[in-house]
């Protein structure tokens, strides 16, 4: 006589839920690619499309995707107000920007407005489908292509900021930040500029603050690219 089959023999799994995915695109063309290129992920279903900004924004928020794929170009409502409008009036849709637009600048507006993720269309089929995928697990994906770029605007920008900032240091802000390149400590500097430990460490958070530096690694870094290591120190008292 067969034996009872036991409950774990008799248990189903269901199947992990698919990404649920919006298209926004004016071009129908390009709607259809899409569509046929999400539906043919094991894991992914569209579920909604739209024409025109407002009407993605319309679909986003009755359809709750996990992702929305929109086209920055759209006619009505498109590229930061959509995905901005998006973030604000149904947050829980991640929107996956897309587009032409190679510019770091734009990029970098698209994210500030709310966009989780950036891709080409000029981009791989194979590249879409990994940013859905990553922009869905709660990622943010930049399209390759724009690394050269964004590295580059990243260490112009540095440039600038430790410029600007350097030209605003008082003078104070100017000595204690030496001493601490050279490996004095917040007592010797103190001692030296004729100050209390806690007026010296009072400069060292308001230089820190404008530089972005934190560590004494950082300060001496900074103090040996600008060449503040040659001046000669103010040891008068203020």
């Amino acid at each position: 006589m067969m034996g009872d089959a036991t409950p774990g023999s008799m248990r189903s799994f269901a199947p992990a839920p698919r990404i649920r995915v919006v298209l926004a695109d004016d071009h129908a063309v390009i709607r259809e690619g899409l569509k046929l290129l999400v539906n043919a992920q094991p894991d992914m279903e569209v579920i909604g499309e739209a024409v025109d900004g407002e009407m993605a924004l319309r679909v986003a928020c009755e359809l709750t995707p996990d992702v929305i794929v929109m086209d920055l170009s759209m006619p009505v409502l498109g590229g930061a107000a959509a995905a901005e409008r998006v973030r604000r009036e149904c947050p829980v849709v991640k929107v996956l920007a897309l587009t032409v637009h190679e510019d770091r600048s734009y990029l970098a507006q698209l994210l500030k407005a709310g966009a989780t993720g950036y891709i080409l269309k000029r981009a791989a089929p194979e590249e879409l489908v990994h940013a859905v995928r990553a922009v869905a697990a709660g990622g943010t994906y930049i399209d390759p292509a724009m690394a050269p770029a964004l590295v580059q605007g990243y260490l112009q920008s540095r440039r600038r900021l430790r410029a600007t900032a350097h030209e605003v240091l008082s003078e104070r802000e100017r000595d204690v930040l030496v001493r601490i390149a050279r490996g004095n400590s917040n007592k010797e500097i103190a001692r030296d500029l004729g100050l209390s430990v806690k007026t010296v460490e009072t400069y060292k958070a308001r230089f820190t603050e404008k530089l972005g530096v934190r560590s004494r690694v950082e300060i001496a870094r900074y103090a040996a690219e600008h060449r503040l290591l040659d001046d000669e120190l103010d040891t008068s008292a203020p």
